[in-house]
């Protein structure tokens, strides 16, 4: 909602300026999004004279103009077409920024000759969307005369206006709310009755009451339609609307002024004598249509107010939204009928999304237009209507009812202190209420009436929030809340700080988390070993989401295949959640899923098993942030499992039956199952099947940690091949190996794999670094030989042999 400074002062008598007037709307509670001063935009702009034109010497379309300016005699350059001698027009001075060139004029030669300004067009000083010339004034202006003052421009305030108060969507009303907080009395015009010179000769027929409970209309004879005046157009123009021509313009003049929307027909196009508000009308062929103000057309439904003539056949107009392109006004119109009524705000509003209809009309009838207004309104239209254009009004014809007035409630003024603090005397709350328009009968108690614009307020308890902004949020007493004992805090227990210490450990390597739902389709529940008609829902929230989940895996997928569709196809993703095992119904446990869609760039050399890998050690990273026995640990290949890809997954388990996580690559069966592509590497823990960690490890507390063991020789490497049968674990000739002397063996690593000549069939060539640490001395050479004897004694109960 826009409106200038002048325009709020024809109801409020202030001298406040633009934003003061803005700082007591925003004190009083109106949200005020702007305030935009023209003013000061065009204050460098003064009016000057061309005393003399001629022809740049380099350019045929420019000129050198010799101006006088209030800075004095100036040469400016200028490409106007009309610039000429005698001519007066707006000159901005070097240093003055341009609006609607968005630059700052500086000094510099144009084709050779230096401008010492400019002169300015309406569409540079952002008065016109575009101009052909610069701008030509009245040769009465005096030089030096503010360009402010020639276009009578003023600040401009817009504010925004909440769905309950529908009242502020007319100066009127928020002069009154103005008045009311102190910044100046309220001079709002009465409004006097038009007394009609002949009967109405147009009748109203209400057939849906529902949707417009009271309709008033009178016919006005003998107008002169055409052009608004300049004030009018100003006003208009100011706050954004075009003015169309005098009859509409007035129309919208008091829509903006009262909140009162209004609609003229052309009284020579309409068909009959009668008026009839209904509803939409179908017929075999579809909904009847109306080709609207805008010169679209609209399908009528039902549940929309449909205004028609002759005799409720021809639909010219839609209720409280806009009306019909057959019956508009034009320069050519001589007789109107003058419409004003109350429709009903839930179905106004319901049009207007259903046909994505929106006009200034519409959006005042769906929050609530004071139905007091509907005659009031009619009788400001009809005195404006003769002062513009003249004419003969007619008697008011008014069908139906209007809806009552609010009810009355009691009300003791002492609920004010008690529910905001304030401390006000009980006839200062009177008088608030009173400016307001509220109706206060004094007694024990109270009784308060609300206006009839005001059908937001019901209780008691909105009279104290009117009070309290009124007054002033700022006076509301500062008392602090009582002291309360803080409960203890609470203790996370171990589960809650592994999942926290997971969250953490995968967003720093890189995962984003994912939450998903713990549901998912019991076709797709079926892939992952689940499906059990026992973890079948009852009354699922969507049929693709019937069975509890038994893996997050799924979840994870899909979430992937999205990304991909819409052109991420290299994510990592994360999930901590509860899964349900198919085997054991109702078993509830938590698992730490992560999924990888490695699609690097295409290389000729192939992405190869580094990503697998790279899984591999980020798997172990987590765990060992965990807590989790990882030394202990033994790495078996997946077994039983349809979803990961054999020879690419294995599983890590502190025995056969305490499986603590499982890891590899997806099969392309169950990656195609989900509509995803891969590949895919996923990891997925059972956070339940890790040992509680022992104080100081993750998530456990206590003690602290003891010194640290750092040896204080050198260590020294020894690498061996070992001949080994092709289906061994190296996992497994890795533990033998370590544990040959667990005093000076401080890590074993395998960093070659060979199959080829000089390998037998059904064998594999392990090549491992051994890091010896020595504790008390320097290892001798006898030692190491030692040492070396005891390894491959270790790989030879494997059936491992030392690669000659």
């Amino acid at each position: 909602m826009k409106f200038t400074l002048s325009w709020l002062r024809e109801h409020l008598d202030t001298s406040a300026d633009a934003h003061a007037v803005a700082e007591a709307m925003t004190r009083a509670g109106l949200e005020v999004e702007e305030v935009h001063d023209p003013v000061a935009a065009l204050a460098p702009f003064t009016v000057a004279r061309i005393v003399s034109a001629a022809r740049h010497p380099n350019a045929d379309r420019l000129q050198v103009c010799q101006v006088e300016t209030v800075d004095g005699l100036k040469e400016i350059v200028c490409g106007a077409p009309n610039a000429r001698a005698g001519l007066v027009t707006i000159y901005a001075p070097i240093g003055a920024y341009v609006p609607g060139l968005g630059v700052t004029l500086v000094e510099k030669p144009v084709r050779g000759v230096v401008s010492n300004g400019m002169l300015c067009s309406a569409a540079e000083l952002e008065l016109a969307d575009e101009s052909d010339g610069i701008l030509e004034l009245a040769d009465d202006l005096a030089v030096g005369a503010p360009a402010a003052d020639v276009f009578g421009v003023e600040p401009v305030i817009d504010f925004e206006v909440t769905p309950n108060r529908p009242d502020w969507l007319g100066v009127a009303g928020i002069a009154r709310d103005l008045a009311a907080a102190g910044l100046g009395p309220l001079t709002t015009p009465a409004i006097a009755p038009v007394p009609g010179a002949f009967p109405c000769p147009v009748s109203i027929r209400l057939d849906a009451p529902e949707l417009c409970p009271v309709f008033a209309g009178r016919v006005i004879r003998g107008v002169r339609n055409g052009p608004s005046p300049a004030w009018l157009q100003r006003k208009l123009t100011a706050i954004g609307l075009r003015s169309i021509n005098a009859l509409v313009d007035v129309t919208n003049l008091i829509s903006y002024d009262r909140a009162r929307p209004l609609h003229v027909y052309d009284l020579n196009k309409l068909a009959g004598t009668t008026l009839v508000a209904r509803g939409g009308q179908a017929s075999e062929d579809g909904p009847e249509h109306l080709i609207a103000l805008d010169g679209k057309t609209y399908p009528l439904h039902p549940h929309m107010c449909v205004i028609a003539d002759a005799g409720g056949e021809r639909p010219v107009g839609l209720g409280g939204v806009m009306g019909g392109e057959s019956t508009g006004c034009d320069e050519a119109t001589t007789d109107v009928f003058l419409e004003s009524a109350w429709f009903d705000p839930l179905a106004t509003a319901q049009t207007g999304r259903d046909l994505a209809l929106h006009s200034d009309a519409q959006y005042r009838f769906a929050r609530g237009v004071d139905p007091a207004s509907v005659v009031p309104g009619l009788e400001l239209a009809t005195k404006l209507i003769l002062e513009l254009c003249g004419g003969e009004p007619s008697d008011i014809t008014v069908a139906g009812q209007a809806p009552a007035d609010p009810a009355g409630f009691a009300f003791d003024p002492a609920v004010v202190e008690r529910l905001s603090g304030l401390a006000l005397p009980h006839d200062r709350i009177a008088a608030i209420l009173g400016d307001l328009g509220f109706m206060v009968q004094t007694g024990t108690p109270w009784r308060v009436t609300p206006p009839s614009f005001r059908r937001d307020v019901e209780g008691p308890a909105d009279l104290v929030e009117e009070v309290a902004r009124i007054a002033g949020y700022d006076a509301l007493p500062a008392t602090p809340l009582p002291e309360v004992a803080r409960p203890p805090r609470g203790v996370l227990s171990p589960r809650q700080g592994r999942i926290r210490t997971a969250r953490r450990a995968l967003a720093a390597q890189g995962f984003h988390e994912a939450v998903t739902w713990s549901f998912t389709a019991r076709a797709t529940a079926v892939l992952f070993g689940g499906g059990d008609q026992r973890l079948v829902l009852e009354n699922p929230i969507a049929a693709e989401l019937d069975c509890m989940r038994p893996s997050i895996l799924p979840n994870l997928i899909q979430a992937a295949a999205r990304n991909a569709a819409r052109g991420h196809p290299d994510v990592a993703l994360f999930e901590i959640g509860p899964v349900y095992a198919g085997d054991r119904p109702g078993d509830q446990r938590t698992a730490i899923t992560a999924l990888i869609a490695p699609h690097a760039p295409r290389h000729w050399a192939g992405q190869g098993e580094a990503a697998l890998f790279a899984l591999k050690a980020e798997l172990y990273a987590l765990l060992e942030t965990l807590g989790a026995p990882v030394a202990s640990l033994q790495l078996v290949e997946g077994q039983n499992r349809e979803w990961w890809r054999p020879g690419q997954s294995a599983r890590l388990q502190l025995g056969p039956k305490t499986v603590v996580a499982e890891f590899g690559a997806l099969h392309p069966r169950t990656l195609k199952a989900l509509d995803a592509s891969g590949p895919m590497l996923a990891f997925e823990i059972d956070l339940d099947a890790i040992p509680e960690p022992r104080a100081g490890k993750a998530g456990g507390g206590g003690k602290a940690r003891g010194p640290a063991d750092l040896p204080n020789l050198m260590p020294l490497t020894r690498d061996f091949a070992f001949l080994i049968d092709a289906g061994k674990p190296a996992a497994e000739l890795v533990r033998a190996v370590a544990g040959a002397d667990k005093t000076l063996i401080a890590a074993v690593r395998v960093f070659d794999v060979y199959r080829g000549p000089g390998v037998p069939d059904g064998q594999v060539s392990l090549a491992l670094e051994v890091v010896l640490q020595p504790r008390e001395a320097t290892l001798t050479e006898a030692e190491i030989e030692a040492l070396t004897g005891k390894i491959t004694a270790a790989a030879a109960k494997l059936g491992a042999t030392l690669r000659g």
